[in-house]
């Protein structure tokens, strides 16, 4: 296939990369072209634009930061939806607002245009090593033709059900994630305080019933003083927003959430807006 790929960072340079290793043709644009230039060297092309990205081909791929960032490469004239060709398919698999996706679905159908919400989860490892999971929002035929692509991205693919799906699910899945990062980062602060080896207790808590993604790959990051991000402080937050306010929508009370929200923010108004969500641990160190 034809791919126009947007935005290429931590993990969109990984995921853009599977999609070649796959034999797809790849036309690349991101805001910073030095973030790119490792897929061009390999082969792609690069636009100027998303516009330029999106013009000649049969899917368009995107995951960018913010939603505010989603509609600028989504709408106005040189946009993906006004560029892209009648019958393409676009994917949006940044973690967004509910109704944006929704919005992008309801203006790209006026073009002939099916559109996805996929957002991912698995972190810097799980692009690098294509073990993402995908959550994927929209028609069936959309995720029929695209459901090749994913499967050089990750392994988890569930189709969730109409557009905003997707953004739903992943609220799901950020929610459970900072509620189980408090407890994270509380237990090895607390192995550490009662004088035992943090990296020994996990090796008998991460098999057990306390078991989970973010105590197998983020817990031994904390005790190595590693906050390097794998998925950025300040994407996380916005992940955070976006979930509260779609609870608060629904009348649904979510005060673990309403915390980690709060505890994020302190950690960025220190500084760790870049850092990677396992910097959390530093407002538990003493």
């Amino acid at each position: 296939m034809r791919i126009g790929f947007i935005g290429t960072g931590v993990m969109g340079r990984s995921m853009a990369g599977h999609l070649m290793a796959g034999g797809h043709d790849l036309t690349v644009y991101n805001r910073t072209r030095s973030k790119a230039q490792e897929l061009i060297d390999r082969g792609a092309a690069w636009a100027d634009g998303p516009g330029g990205a999106a013009e000649n081909a049969d899917v368009v791929m995107s995951i960018v930061g913010f939603p505010t960032d989603v509609e600028e490469v989504y709408f106005g004239s040189h946009g993906i939806i006004a560029t892209a060709p009648e019958g393409s398919t676009l994917v949006d698999l940044t973690t967004s607002r509910p109704d944006l996706a929704e919005r992008i679905a309801e203006e790209a159908a006026k073009r002939g245009i099916e559109t996805l919400d996929a957002p991912v989860s698995g972190g810097d490892v799980g692009a690098r090593e294509a073990r993402l999971s995908i959550m994927a929002g929209g028609p069936e035929s959309a995720f029929s033709r695209v459901k090749p692509l994913f499967e050089l991205m990750g392994k988890n693919i569930v189709h969730q059900g109409p557009a905003g799906s997707g953004q739903h699910s992943k609220m799901c899945n950020q929610i459970a994630i900072a509620a189980g990062m408090l407890g994270v980062c509380e237990s090895v602060a607390y192995a550490r305080e009662a004088g035992l080896d943090p990296e020994t207790v996990l090796e008998s808590i991460a098999s057990g019933a306390a078991a989970s993604w973010s105590l197998s790959n983020l817990a031994p990051r904390m005790i190595a003083g590693n906050f390097d991000p794998g998925f950025y402080v300040k994407h996380f937050i916005k992940d955070l927003s976006i979930a509260l306010e779609s609870a608060q929508a629904m009348g649904l009370r979510t005060p673990g959430l309403a915390l980690a929200r709060q505890l994020y923010e302190e950690l960025a108004a220190a500084g760790g807006e870049n850092d990677g969500t396992q910097a959390l641990y530093k407002l538990y160190r003493t």
